[in-house]
């Protein structure tokens, strides 16, 4: 289970980062950054954990947690995205790194240090440090796993309502059989991800 070793390690004021989204074909990727100034308080640490072992009940717990945290000035934290066009222009890597910069900017500050889920240094206006596994370590990065993950959930079920056929609030995006199915049948819809294999060879058969 993560804890707060890293941030404690570090002192000052440590951000966890954490991104959702990087495998889907259609939608935003989203990043979250998340600072505990304080520690985090134990009926707190129990809800988080990585955002992938949790049942999406547990998530919306964890996440209505974070913003009363949040509100009562434990906690501080931010979310930002970028956008299917963005990810087409510039690819998912850069897009999601570009997502992480903008949610750290977000921040009422800068932090002295990031921590960033991963093996892969985002830019940021910051010291940087990958903890790999790092959802699974840090209560920072857990703890913006879960809001980058519920967050971005929430947006694909608003793209569920303009765009049904697709079925995006079952899937999130993600290339399961049925939405490839929905893609070969309908072609692609705007918020598709530009450059990705599926969806290039759908629009080949919707041309314009």
């Amino acid at each position: 289970m993560p804890d707060f070793t890293l941030e404690a390690a570090a002192g000052g004021w440590v951000a966890g980062v954490d991104e959702a989204g990087r495998g889907p074909l259609a939608g935003p990727v989203l990043a979250a950054a998340v600072v505990f100034p304080r520690g985090v308080p134990p009926d707190l640490a129990a809800l988080i954990a990585d955002s992938k072992r949790l049942s999406p009940r547990q998530r919306e717990a964890a996440f209505a947690a974070l913003s009363a945290a949040r509100a009562e000035g434990m906690a501080h934290w931010a979310v930002a995205g970028a956008s299917a066009a963005e990810i087409g222009e510039l690819d998912i890597l850069r897009a999601t790194h570009l997502a992480m910069r903008r949610a750290v900017l977000r921040l009422p500050r800068l932090p002295d240090l990031a921590l960033v889920d991963g093996n892969r240094a985002p830019p940021l206006p910051c010291p940087v440090h990958c903890v790999v596994g790092g959802d699974g370590r840090s209560l920072s990065i857990a703890a913006a796993s879960i809001l980058a993950k519920v967050l971005r959930d929430a947006a694909m079920a608003r793209l569920d309502r303009r765009w049904p056929a697709y079925g995006f609030a079952q899937h999130q995006g993600y290339p399961t059989a049925s939405h490839r199915a929905a893609l070969a049948l309908y072609g692609p819809c705007p918020h598709h991800r530009p450059g990705f294999a599926p969806v290039e060879a759908a629009r080949r058969r919707f041309p314009g």
